[in-house]
């Protein structure tokens, strides 16, 4: 396993382990400290989320998402078969979740899950015309590095409790060893959840708006527009993008707060739409002043952002906010047609007044995975 020219592996497993056990994080500290393979109660109370079923965790589940997040992305080496080696991932992920890798050095894994996909070259050796085949073109307001863009293989790592995070990745990244170079990563975290209407909650961005209001929310929306049904080697699985964007916090702060608000086309305090009714109802898009002028402006992002007025279908969004490399978002948005998202953002390009305030650093697009069992390993339907 290398990042960029270097070579973690097993390096990188005991740097990590080694910084946590320096800060007084590993297992030992206390007496009531998990032991090795025998998981204890999580510590942040959250539960446990099976590793196993139709769709890998990550995605829906557990709800609402988890606070903390580390993306990893990384090529696979050339000639390595990816069927092996997601298997033993599979296999790793099973172990972490429930708490019997010792690798977890006694943390308590809570609601630890880890969501695999695999990207555009690797589809296309296993199908061409297969969902997930496709990479994502290029669009405005990018500064992005060559290595920062696309990539093989993604591990999407989630949990509660913050430390359990980076040792998993470790323990994940040591299975794979030499197999995997590693691209980019990026650590993000999540606001405390607003209440928002119909069971819905959402965090807040670093802009302080509530963020991910609107998305395929109800089973029949996610039958509709997260899942794939097919091919058979990809049902149950989705697609993802990810890409990482600064923000310009100076500028958007010197806004007043109505300007702010006419920039998302929503209220700063509660997140309800400029046309009123509820945040979690959605805008009134045709809903105008006295004297013709709509409420929801014309370059508002909710407008220009808008499944219908795109003519596509929902994604299921999440925004992480990130420190390093500069202010700004990890964007994740979970979808059945790549279109959905290049087509949003394609019309958003043409006059989102939110697109100014942004520039991308960092994209990718992966297949994530179908769910795995004891006799499905990650990955076999497509590499199997």
């Amino acid at each position: 396993m290398r990042r960029a020219d270097r070579h973690p592996s097993r390096r990188a497993f005991l740097d990590v382990t080694g910084a946590l056990a320096a800060a007084g994080l590993t297992a030992g500290c206390t007496a009531d400290a998990a032991r090795p393979g025998r998981p204890g109660p999580a510590a942040t109370g959250a539960a446990p989320v099976p590793a196993t079923g139709r769709h890998q965790a990550g995605v829906t589940l557990p709800q609402p998402a988890q606070h903390h997040l580390l993306a990893v992305v990384a090529d696979l080496g050339a000639g390595v078969d990816p069927g092996p080696l997601l298997a033993e991932l599979g296999t790793a992920i099973g172990a972490l979740t429930s708490g019997k890798d010792p690798r977890l050095l006694g943390l308590p894994p809570g609601d630890l899950t880890v969501t695999v996909g695999v990207g555009p070259r690797l589809v296309r050796a296993a199908g061409a015309s297969l969902p997930g085949a496709t990479d994502l073109p290029r669009f405005s307001r990018e500064r992005i590095a060559p290595h920062a863009r696309g990539g093989d293989l993604l591990l999407q790592i989630c949990g509660s409790d913050a430390p359990v995070v980076p040792v998993a990745a470790a323990a994940l990244l040591h299975q794979a060893g030499d197999r995997v170079r590693e691209r980019w990563r990026q650590s993000g975290h999540r606001g405390a959840d607003v209440p928002v209407g119909e069971g819905l909650a959402a965090p807040r961005n670093l802009l302080g708006f509530i963020d991910g209001i609107v998305g395929p929310h109800t089973a029949a929306e996610q039958r509709r527009d997260l899942w794939l049904a097919g091919p058979p080697a990809v049902a149950g699985g989705t697609l993802a993008v990810l890409r990482r964007m600064e923000l310009d916090l100076p500028r958007f702060a010197a806004l007043p707060v109505a300007r702010q608000e006419a920039v998302f086309g929503r209220r700063r305090a509660d997140g309800v739409p400029l046309s009123g009714g509820s945040a979690a109802a959605g805008p009134e898009l045709g809903a105008k002043t006295p004297d013709g002028r709509y409420l929801v402006p014309a370059d508002a992002h909710v407008r220009r952002a808008h499944a219908t007025v795109v003519g596509v279908g929902l994604m299921l969004r999440r925004s992480y906010s990130i420190d390093e490399p500069a202010p700004g978002l990890l964007f994740i948005s979970f979808q059945n047609d790549l279109r959905t998202f290049t087509a949003t953002l394609t019309h958003m390009d043409v006059s989102d007044a939110l697109l100014p305030f942004t520039t991308t650093t960092a994209s990718a697009t992966f297949l994530i995975l179908p769910g795995f069992d004891r006799g499905h390993p990650l990955g076999s339907g497509l590499f199997g």
